[in-house]
């Protein structure tokens, strides 16, 4: 189903831009994590007391007690959504739009491989990074909070958070890919895959800014990933990244159908 060959060269084009997402990841999370200090809380929440609206805005709450607490406040809210989202917007306009606008299209349509099993392949090698830079993501901070506050590692609990957190980006990467299948133009791509998630992640600012705005909380699928309730290790917790997980792959199988169908002249 997949074409090791097409699937290689891919990921070897993905390399960069993985190396440079995980660079800017490693930066922001060694930074954040190692800010963290029980006895430095107060004064973090001084902040928070400052600017509530825009620190919640963002995911960013007061009153963490623990480690993980603390991460989900200051890295799960926006930096482990945003950088893996753009990666997802990128790399999807590069998999299969840019090559039909290009005209790139008609060398692998002419090659002696069903368009199944290019979409197949082209999503692989979407998904294979998101992947990786979850991976990462995830053992950087087990070795980061093992060397720094070994008390605080709980395996288990981190784990389950970034599984949450890989169903999330396993969606946005479908919305991306979906968008990329759609359109033939890379411009189009770019403005729907980006517009969507951008758009969905602003009405999730605005939910979380103040009372007011609760309503908001509707209108995105980021509700669906809720950190706290993880962590917290409440009922019905990880419903959410599962309806997130259902709607990825429902995406992936309409791109796919998509791109299979559609007419294209090149």
């Amino acid at each position: 189903m997949i074409n090791g060959t097409l699937y290689r060269r891919e990921m070897k084009k993905s390399i960069n831009m993985l190396l440079f997402f995980m660079a800017v990841l490693t930066m922001y999370m060694v930074i954040i994590i190692g800010f963290y200090d029980p006895k430095m809380m107060k004064m973090l929440d001084g902040f928070y007391a400052m600017m509530p609206g825009l620190m919640a805005a963002v995911g960013m709450k007061a009153g963490s007690t623990t480690l993980l607490g603390f991460m989900v406040s200051y890295l799960y809210g926006a930096v482990l959504i945003i950088f893996p989202m753009i990666y997802s917007i990128l790399r999807a306009n590069d998999l299969i739009a840019k090559y039909v606008d290009s005209g790139s299209m008609a060398v692998l349509l002419a090659a002696p491989v069903k368009r199944r099993t290019i979409v197949i392949t082209q999503l692989s090698a979407l998904l294979s990074g998101v992947c990786l830079l979850m991976l990462y993501t995830t053992v950087l901070e087990l070795i980061v909070i093992g060397y720094k506050y070994p008390q605080e590692l709980l395996v288990a609990d981190l784990l389950r958070l970034n599984l949450g957190l890989l169903f999330l980006h396993f969606l946005i990467a479908g919305i991306c890919f979906l968008s990329s299948c759609i359109f033939s133009q890379s411009n189009y791509s770019l403005a729907f895959g980006a517009g969507i998630p951008t758009l969905m992640y602003i009405f999730q600012m605005l939910a979380n800014a103040g009372k007011k705005a609760k309503m908001f909380k509707y209108f995105t699928f980021f509700t669906l990933f809720d950190p706290d309730s993880i962590v917290a290790k409440e009922a019905g917790a990880f419903i959410g990244p599962i309806i997130l997980f259902i709607g990825a792959i429902a995406l992936y199988l309409l791109g796919g159908i998509i791109y299979c169908k559609k007419d294209m002249s090149l």
